[in-house]
C-alpha cells in the first residue's frame, strides 16, 4: 500500500507541474496586461510631467543659443540686454523642468537615468555662459555647447515615448523625429545669423541634409489626422522660401531676412508639434481602456481553465496511479538490473541470455501493456545479441581469411625474390616486379582485414626507420605509384613498432588519392616536423570534397564508428580511423590550393626520434623531389 502511494504521489507531482505553470503563466499574463494598460494610462502623465516641460526648455535654449551667437557678432547693449532676458526665461524652465520631472522620474529605472543625463548637461549651463561672457569659446564651440544639452532631452523624448502599443509608439517616435527637425533647423539659424565661414557653412550643409532627410521620411509613416498639419505646412509659400534661402547659404549668400523667415516657420513647427503631441495623448487613454478590459476577459478565461484543468488532472493522476502500481517493480528491475547487465555484457564480449519480464497485474489494460514491453524488451535485447554475435563471427572470419592470406603472400614473396635474384630477362625480371608489387598491395588489403576485426597485423620493424623510407615504402604499396611524387623530407625517424601500421595508413590515403583524382595528375606526398611530431601531407589534384561531406569525414577519422557491414564503399576510411586511434594519430582532411584533397596525418612527438649524428663530409641530401618508379 504505502508504494502504491508513493507512485501516486510522483505522478500528482508531475501534474502539479504544468499545473502550478499554468497558475504562474495565468499570473504573468493578467499582470502584464494590466501593466500594459497603466502604462498607457501613465503616457498623459509622462507627457505633462516631462515631454512638455522638456519641450519647453528645449525651446528656451534654442532662443538663447540664437541670442548667444548673436552676441558674438555684435556685443551692442541691445543684444547683451536681449541675452540677460532670455537667460532668465531659461533658468524658469529649468527649475520648472526640475520641478516637474521628480514627480516621474522614478517610473522606471531607464527614465529616470535619462532624466539625470539631462539635468548633468543643464548643469553645465552656467560654465557654457561663462566662456561666452568672457569670449572663450567661439560661435562654433558655442553651438555644439547647447546642441549637447538639446541631445539629452531630445533623449528623454525617446525614452518617455517607449509604450507597448507599437502604433501609438511608431506615431509618437516619428513626431519625436518631427521635433528634432525643428532643432536642427533652431541650428541652422544660430549658425546663419551672420556672414559664415567656410567651417560654418559645412555643418550648416550638414544640419540642412539632414533635417530634410527627417521631414521627408516622418511625412511617409506619419498616419492621416497627424499627416494633414505637417504636410499643410512643409508645402507652405513660407517653407519653399525658407529653403532658397538654405541653398543661398550653402552657396556663400547671406539673406538678410533669413532669420525673421526662419523664425516664423520655426514658430509654426513648434505649434504643430505640440499639436500632434496632444492628439496622440487623446488617443492612449481608450487604448488603455480597451487593454485593461482584454485583461480582464483573458484573467477569468484562464483561471476558469485553470480550474478546470486542476480537478481534471488529479483524478486523471489518481486513475494512472492505480494503474501503473503494479508496473512499478517489473519497470524498476528491468531498469536498475537486467538491461544494465545485459549491455555490459554485450561491451565485453560475453554471451547473455535474454532475460524475461513478468508483471503482476489484476487489470487487463496493464497487463497487455505489460505484456508489450516484455515482448518488446526481449526483441531489443535479441536483436543486441544478434549484431554483437554477427560481428564477433565476421571479426573471427576476417582474422582467419586474413591470417591465411598473409601466410600464403608471405611464402610467394619469398619465391618471387628467389626467382628475382634467378632471373636474368629483363622482361621476365620486369614482370616478377610487377608480380612482387601486386603480392604488395594484397598484403596491404588482407591487414585491412585484421585490422577491422579487431586485431593487429604482425608486420613491425625493430628499429626507428626514417620517415623518408616510411613514405616511399607507402607509395610502394599503392597501385599507380608511379605518379606517386615522394619529396625530400626531414632526417626524423619513426618509432619501429607503429612502423608497419603508419605505412598501411598512409598507403590506404594515397590510394585514396590515386583513386580519385584524374590518372594524368601527380600525387604529393610530404613530410615535415611540427611542434607536437611529424606531419606527412598526402595532395592530390581532383576535383575534390564537399564542405559537408569533409566535416562528415573528419568527424569519423576522428572519431572511429563501429564497423558497419552495409558501407564496404569506407573500408579503407575505417581502416585509416583505427590505425590513427590505435596510436594517438590525428588524420585531418581539408582543401587543397589546386581543388582537390590534402590529407594530414600528424604522428604524436612519441613516435618521432630525431636522427642520428652524421659525418661531416657525407653527402647532402639532394634537394629536388624524387619519384618511386619500381617498373614500366
Amino acid at each position: 500500500m504505502g508504494r502504491s502511494r508513493t507512485i501516486r504521489l510522483k505522478i500528482i507531482g508531475l501534474l502539479l507541474v504544468p499545473l502550478a505553470s499554468m497558475v504562474v503563466l495565468w499570473g504573468v499574463i493578467t499582470a502584464v496586461t494590466a501593466s500594459e494598460s497603466l502604462e498607457l494610462r501613465q503616457y498623459k502623465t509622462l507627457w505633462t510631467n516631462l515631454r512638455h516641460p522638456a519641450d519647453q526648455l528645449t525651446t528656451e535654449l534654442q532662443r538663447e543659443r540664437l541670442v548667444s551667437v548673436k552676441l558674438l557678432r555684435d556685443k551692442s547693449t541691445t543684444v547683451v540686454q536681449n541675452l540677460a532676458a532670455q537667460r532668465a526665461r531659461t533658468d524658469a524652465a529649468d527649475e520648472r523642468f526640475r520641478q516637474l520631472s521628480a514627480r516621474s522620474m522614478h517610473t522606471s529605472e531607464a527614465i529616470r537615468t535619462q532624466v539625470d543625463v539631462v539635468l548633468t548637461q543643464v548643469h553645465r549651463l552656467d560654465a557654457i555662459r561663462g566662456d561666452i561672457d568672457t569670449g572663450l569659446s567661439g560661435r562654433l564651440q558655442v553651438i555644439e555647447a547647447y546642441n549637447a544639452i538639446t541631445d539629452a532631452l531630445f533623449g528623454l523624448h525617446k525614452r518617455v515615448a517607449f509604450i507597448d502599443d507599437i502604433p501609438l509608439y511608431e506615431q509618437s517616435r516619428v513626431v519625436i523625429d518631427l521635433g528634432y527637425a525643428r532643432e536642427l533647423l533652431s541650428r541652422e539659424q544660430a549658425i546663419a545669423a551672420g556672414p559664415t565661414t567656410a567651417p560654418e557653412r559645412r555643418l550648416f550643409t550638414q544640419l540642412v541634409g539632414n533635417r530634410r532627410f527627417l521631414v521627408d521620411q516622418a511625412l511617409g509613416e506619419l498616419d492621416p489626422g497627424l499627416r494633414e498639419a505637417q504636410v499643410s505646412l512643409i508645402t507652405s509659400p513660407g517653407y519653399q522660401r525658407l529653403r532658397l534661402m538654405e541653398d543661398q547659404i550653402i552657396a556663400g549668400g547671406a539673406p538678410r531676412s533669413w532669420l525673421p523667415a526662419s523664425e516664423a516657420f520655426n514658430t509654426s513647427f513648434q505649434e504643430a508639434q505640440a499639436q500632434a503631441g496632444a492628439l496622440l495623448t487623446e488617443r492612449a487613454e481608450p487604448v488603455a481602456d480597451a487593454v485593461l478590459w482584454r485583461a480582464f476577459v483573458l484573467a477569468g478565461t484562464c483561471f476558469v481553465l485553470v480550474i478546470v484543468s486542476i480537478v481534471f488532472s488529479l483524478r486523471m493522476g489518481t486513475r494512472l496511479s492505480k494503474e501503473l502500481g503494479a508496473l512499478r517493480e517489473a519497470a524498476l528491475e528491468v531498469a536498475t538490473k537486467r538491461l544494465p547487465q545485459v549491455v555490459e555484457k554485450l561491451r565485453r564480449g560475453e554471451t547473455v541470455e535474454v532475460p524475461e519480464l513478468s508483471v503482476a497485474t489484476t487489470t487487463a489494460e496493464i497487463g497487455d501493456v505489460g505484456q508489450a514491453f516484455s515482448t518488446v524488451q526481449q526483441t531489443a535485447v535479441e536483436a543486441a545479441v544478434g549484431q554483437a554475435q554477427l560481428r564477433e563471427g565476421v571479426g573471427h572470419v576476417f582474422r582467419n581469411l586474413a591470417r591465411r592470406s598473409q601466410t600464403l603472400l608471405h611464402r610467394q614473396r619469398i619465391q618471387l625474390e628467389d626467382m628475382q635474384h634467378r632471373a636474368t630477362d629483363p622482361e621476365a625480371l620486369d614482370d616478377l616486379f610487377r608480380l612482387d608489387h601486386l603480392t604488395t598491395r594484397m598484403r596491404r588489403h588482407a591487414e585491412g582485414l585484421i585490422i577491422l576485426s579487431g586485431a593487429t597485423p604482425g608486420r613491425g620493424w625493430s628499429k626507428p626507420v626514417p620517415m623518408l623510407d616510411v613514405a616511399r615504402g607507402a607509395s610502394a604499396e599503392v597501385e599507380d605509384y608511379q605518379r606517386v611524387i615522394v619529396e625530400p623530407m626531414p632526417g626524423q625517424r619513426l618509432a619501429g613498432p607503429v612502423v608497419g601500421d603508419v605505412i598501411h595508413l598512409i598507403a590506404e590515403l594515397i590510394e585514396n588519392a590515386t583513386v580519385y583524382s584524374p590518372p594524368h595528375t601527380p600525387v604529393q606526398v610530404r613530410g615535415e616536423e611540427t611542434a607536437r611530431g611529424f606531419a606527412f601531407e598526402v595532395e592530390d589534384r581532383g576535383l575534390g570534397i564537399g564542405a559537408e561531406e569533409l566535416a562528415g569525414l573528419n568527424e569519423r577519422l576522428a572519431s572511429p564508428p563501429e564497423f558497419d557491414l552495409a558501407d564496404s564503399d569506407r573500408l579503407g576510411l575505417f581502416v585509416v580511423s583505427r590505425l590513427a586511434a590505435r596510436h594517438d594519430i590525428r588524420v585531418t582532411l581539408r582543401g587543397s590550393p589546386y581543388g582537390g584533397t590534402t590529407a594530414i596525418v600528424l604522428i604524436p612527438a612519441e613516435h618521432v626520434s630525431d636522427p642520428p649524428a652524421e659525418p661531416e663530409d657525407r653527402p647532402k641530401e639532394p634537394v629536388r623531389p624524387m619519384r618511386v618508379v619500381q617498373g614500366e
